[in-house]
This record gives C-alpha cells, structure tokens and sequence, in this order.
C-alpha cells in the first residue's frame, strides 16, 4: 500500500482535527503516560492557528501517532480527505463517521485539556 508523503509539512494538514469523547479518552491517557520531557516539549511548540495541537513541528510527525483519531487515519485515502501531494491515494468513498465528534483539537479541545 502507498503511503504518505508527510514529511515536510510541517502539519499543515492536520486541521481541523475533529474528535469524538472516545479518541479524546485515548488522547489523554497517552498524554498522561508521556515522559514531563516529551510532552512539555510538544505542548509548548508555536503552531499556525486550527492546525492539531499534538503535531510535532520539531519531528515533522504526529505526537500521538499511536492514538491519532480516526480522521487523521483516515486523511490521504479518501475522496474528502485528499492529500494535495498524493491525490491518487484518495481511492476510497467519503468517510462515514459512527460517533459524532464533540470537538475540535486546537479550538474546542487544547492542553487545558489534558
């Protein structure tokens, strides 16, 4: 399967990001598990206004990868959800959401948060 070309930028896709009372319970869980290090050094970042509050502008990467929501799985393969640099990725039909998000990182939801 063909994957993303994410590096190089800067997350300027990742936003809005919205998420549902599920994937904001994984969230904070893995923020709580981080080292005080790791996670001060991603919370305290300068980001572009809307763009997720979890991308790691140092790493070129996102901070939570391993809990991201499901709209940023779901970026870059679906026909909403075209990446600009791969648009040929975007195979799949628009994505269907089972629950309805309760926000959106960066806006709605930020580090008070967590």
């Amino acid at each position: 399967m063909d994957t993303l070309p994410c590096e190089g930028c800067k997350g300027l896709c990742c936003g809005p990001v919205p998420i549902t009372e599920k994937e904001l319970t994984k969230i904070q869980k893995k923020i709580k598990s981080m080292p005080r290090k790791i996670r001060e050094e991603l919370e305290n970042q300068p980001r572009f206004f809307g763009t997720c509050i979890f991308y790691d502008l140092h790493k070129d990467r996102c901070g939570i990868h391993t809990v991201r929501p499901e709209i940023c799985r779901s970026f870059g393969y679906h026909e909403d959800l075209v990446c600009f640099r791969k648009p040929e990725l975007a195979t799949k039909e628009k994505v269907m959401r089972k629950e309805r998000p309760i926000g959106n990182l960066s806006i709605d939801i930020t580090w008070k948060n967590f």
